[in-house]
């Protein structure tokens, strides 16, 4: 009879519980249909929607939003495209009334070359949309002190980026994303830069609390086969994490040891 493994915990942000450890984007899909069934294999419970980004004028019943199952999915408006504070809160406003929820991804964005987080209209914005109701889920760089700076001004959720959006370098800084894991209050997601599915077994092995992506999804040569991959992976770099890696020795080891073989050193 196998040993019994203990089930793991859920995801709790705020209000929101998950068992799914994986948030996907619905953005650079080849089609809706292709979307709606990435999005199935990869098991995930939370989307994103760039608010900024809902197109207009689509017939009814081909909507963008008609292909996200309000009841299977959590909606996670972000505010992707703002480069101040105040754009980024008009949007969580606006996002507010379109969807009907106060969470939402924050993204204050310093410039369009790198789209790497602008930290001081990142803080402003998330104190304003804490204070105003909002379950916060803020984008941030790998710096250490500004993801403590954001989860003391009330961010129910952290996510650093491993590497620049869309890049696909996975994570480049292990080291920061450690520190940062080590004195965390809040969930620490991964957001930004994941390639392919080992980057995010990576992050989740590293301690992560979820990984968010969308790119190495919706630009793989086979969107589907990549959504079922980091799926797979999520849950892979979860459990190895909550096993607990091996030491690492500077010496071999021997998986078979020598104690009671016949002929034997002795003393072995």
């Amino acid at each position: 009879m196998l040993d019994h493994i203990p089930p793991d915990a859920e995801l709790v942000i705020g209000p929101y519980r998950f068992q799914s450890r994986l948030f996907i984007g619905t953005g650079k899909y080849a089609s809706y249909p292709q979307m709606r069934s990435a999005l199935e294999l990869s098991g995930t419970e939370c989307v994103t929607v760039a608010v900024r980004r809902i197109p207009q004028e689509e017939p009814a019943g081909e909507r963008f939003l008609d292909y996200l199952d309000r009841d299977r999915y959590t909606l996670l408006p972000n505010t992707a495209g703002c480069f101040d504070a105040e754009t980024a809160i008009r949007t969580a406003r606006l996002a507010r009334e379109m969807l009907d929820t106060e969470l939402v991804k924050l993204e204050v964005l310093g410039d369009q070359k790198t789209l790497l987080p602008e930290p001081v209209d990142t803080l402003h914005a998330t104190e304003v949309l804490v204070k105003e109701g909002f379950t916060v889920m803020v984008y941030t760089s790998d710096d250490v002190m500004q993801a403590k700076r954001l989860q003391e001004a009330g961010a129910a959720a952290v996510m650093p980026a491993g590497s620049p959006i869309g890049s696909g370098q996975g994570i480049l800084n292990p080291l920061s994303l450690r520190l940062i894991l080590e004195q965390a209050t809040v969930p620490i997601l991964v957001d930004a830069g994941v390639g392919q599915a080992s980057d995010v077994s990576i992050a989740m092995e590293l301690g992560a609390d979820g990984v968010l992506l969308n790119t190495a999804v919706a630009a793989a040569n086979e969107p589907l086969r990549m959504a079922r991959a980091v799926k797979a992976a999520c849950e892979a770099g979860r459990d190895s994490y909550l096993a607990g890696r091996m030491d690492r020795r500077f010496i071999a080891s021997a998986s078979s040891p020598q104690q009671g073989v016949l002929g034997a050193p002795a003393g072995a």
